[in-house]
């Protein structure tokens, strides 16, 4: 096929295409969204938890932990699996799967059964983060990926914003394990949703139009018909983050021997070291330091996940259109301005708005980068590889979120000072940000 074929073929997509990848990526919302609610409801009712177990910070952060050891040991069989079998089934009963372990949490009478459901909801959960990164591979367009990973992303910052309100209501009203109980109940039926709905690949949907697919796969039309590439520059910003053409990841092996995937998933360790010891401790340190009754907690808590959602949403349309679909720039400026919020959280007086405002900046400036951590591997592999890479960033990122609450949680034993735990916050973001610029930043069609 000639060039101005392949820009016509194009051209015919944009003006045809059946645009049913946006529902698919409207299920993937709402799917992680059900997901990310059941793993962090844990922070708002660790304060009852505490209370009626007689538990250390120590033993309290380790219920919320090993929810990530389960999470990470999951995450490059899930890669294998899917890229065997595809995302459909395996989503479906994973999210029946983890909604089943959440309502047995409501269910426990003693501390040590929520650790082993804790593990066992990680390891339920384990297959839908690649999933929902494999399918967007799949289903858009590589100028659309961050963009779409952005929407994704906003998934889990949404969930906090309502899981805190919603479960300190519940916890008030009903008790806690009433929480666990009725978070259980909407996975269900978004499991036969997305059974439904959504395919694998978009080849094998019927929903489908075969302008929307050539819209989809227009990249690897023209790319395999003409050398001519978007050259456009970013200066100084290319050098910086080290802009040059990178070999595809083309087979498994590939993935575990290259420096930038590795790399990748040490900056997502540290990344998630801060988020979820955040999600954890933050419900904590409104109550026991800051001082503020359990309702109140409920909406201050939800001021990270406020700023993230804003954070998430245009972080990836930042990278796609103003940094014209590089993915360091943005998580850089996640890994050093967080930094910089966690300083300045340690000075906030006690005042309400203040409190909110500075973790609702925090919460923006750490998921402005967030897409870009998933959709980086998307620039260094195939569609066949994907799977495997983002199952081993995943993998090893998540353990930053079975170390963090635990280490905070000891942190707090031995000292008692907060500040001290957001100071360990900053630590791993600089760290996280001289990992980050020694990556390569791949050229992409």
């Amino acid at each position: 096929m000639s060039v101005p074929e392949a820009k016509v073929r194009v051209n015919h997509a944009l003006k045809q295409k059946s645009n049913y990848r946006w529902l698919v990526l409207s299920l993937v919302f709402i799917l992680y969204m059900v997901c990310y609610a059941d793993r962090t409801n844990i922070g708002v009712v660790l304060p009852f938890i505490q209370k009626e177990f007689t538990l250390s910070n120590f033993q309290a952060g380790a219920i919320s932990s090993f929810f990530f050891l389960g999470y990470a040991c999951t995450q490059i069989p899930a890669g294998f699996l899917l890229r065997k079998k595809g995302t459909r089934g395996i989503v479906a009963l994973a999210v029946i799967g983890f909604s089943v372990v959440t309502f047995l949490l409501g269910t426990v009478t003693g501390a040590a059964f929520l650790v082993i459901l804790r593990l066992l909801l990680g390891v339920a959960e384990g297959p839908v983060p690649v999933s929902m990164t494999s399918t967007i591979n799949q289903w858009f367009p590589a100028k659309e990926k961050a963009t779409a990973t952005g929407f994704y992303i906003a998934s889990t910052q949404l969930a906090p914003i309502i899981v805190p309100i919603v479960a300190a209501a519940i916890a008030v009203s009903f008790g806690w394990r009433s929480v666990f109980i009725y978070f259980s109940i909407p996975g269900i039926f978004i499991a036969i949703l997305w059974y439904l709905v959504v395919r694998s690949k978009p080849e094998d949907s019927s929903k489908v139009s075969q302008a929307e697919l050539d819209y989809i796969r227009q990249e690897e039309v023209v790319t395999t018909t003409t050398t001519e590439v978007d050259q456009r520059t970013l200066g100084w910003i290319d050098k910086f983050i080290r802009y040059q053409k990178v070999q595809p990841i083309s087979s498994p092996k590939k993935v575990f021997t290259s420096w930038n995937i590795w790399g990748n998933t040490l900056a997502y360790f540290l990344m998630n070291s801060v988020l979820y010891g955040m999600l954890t401790w933050v419900p904590m340190y409104l109550v026991n330091a800051k001082h503020f009754s359990l309702i109140k907690m409920g909406f201050l808590a939800s001021t990270p996940a406020i700023g993230g959602l804003i954070g998430a949403l245009l972080g990836g349309l930042i990278s796609d259109r103003v940094f014209l679909k590089r993915r360091k720039p943005t998580m850089l400026i996640t890994a050093l301005a967080t930094a910089v919020m966690m300083l300045v959280v340690t000075q906030i007086p006690n005042n309400s708005t203040l409190i909110a405002l500075s973790l609702g900046f925090a919460g923006f400036f750490l998921n402005i980068g967030w897409p870009s951590f998933t959709a980086y591997p998307m620039g260094l592999t195939t569609r066949e590889t994907y799977p495997i890479a983002i199952g081993t960033v995943n993998s090893g990122g998540n353990l930053g979120g079975f170390f963090s609450p635990m280490i905070v949680g000891a942190i707090l034993d031995a000292t008692g000072n907060y500040n001290l735990a957001f100071g360990f916050f900053g630590i791993m973001l600089v760290i996280g940000f001289c990992v980050i610029l020694t990556l390569k930043e791949p050229k992409q069609a």
